[in-house]
């Protein structure tokens, strides 16, 4: 009995990525990176997300989505937007985490998980503490956005898809105009499951 509740509780949240073309199941690395997965499902649970879309979408390489601009799929200015500045739970260390600058995080950058297929990993502005709410959904190997690579590309994994990889091939894949999707995508709703809330 004992080892089957430390199972239900080492086990990592699972996230549903409702989109207009199917839904995407993602294991969320709360034990690997804490802060950068509690953001995402602090934001997730606060219907952040819901009514955003895919913004930049690139065949061979990854869907990139979480601006709140998007929520207008034309605007010039998707892309280069971030949540309010504020703070968030940890879900793992119980620590209260803050969001600032224009809602960002402190970088995360502990665990070697690379940039591979299916793998969901941290976007930002290409300067140091600049992740806040947009994200990149890999598919393709893209090594050369470790942290942990040479260059100035530094993006934490925080997440593996685990079901609907190829929803997540069908959205890289549509018609696309400046990497824009033509028909818009919707992020209709994120949802995590497995969250030990009141653990902590």
């Amino acid at each position: 009995m004992l080892s089957l509740m430390l199972t239900s509780l080492s086990a990592n949240p699972i996230a549903t990525l409702s989109t207009t073309m199917g839904d995407i199941k993602v294991e969320l690395f709360l034990d690997r990176v804490p802060r950068t997965a509690s953001n995402f499902i602090d934001l997730a649970e606060s219907g952040f997300y819901s009514g955003l879309h895919f913004h930049r979408v690139i065949p061979g390489f990854m869907n990139q989505f979480g601006c709140p601009h998007s929520k207008d799929p034309k605007s010039g200015r998707a892309g280069t937007g971030g949540p309010p500045d504020g703070t968030f739970k940890n879900y793992k260390t119980g620590e209260t985490e803050t969001r600032k600058n224009g809602g960002n995080i402190v970088d995360e950058n502990i665990s070697k998980d690379t940039n591979a297929p299916g793998t969901l990993s941290m976007a930002n502005t290409g300067r140091p503490n600049s992740g806040g709410s947009q994200f990149f959904l890999n598919v393709a190997s893209n090594s050369n956005l470790d942290w942990f690579s040479p260059g100035p590309s530094k993006h934490p994994v925080f997440g593996k898809v685990i079901e609907g990889m190829d929803i997540a091939m069908a959205i890289s894949k549509v018609k696309t105009a400046r990497d824009n999707p033509v028909v818009p995508i919707e992020m209709k709703s994120i949802t995590v499951e497995g969250l030990e809330k009141d653990e902590v």
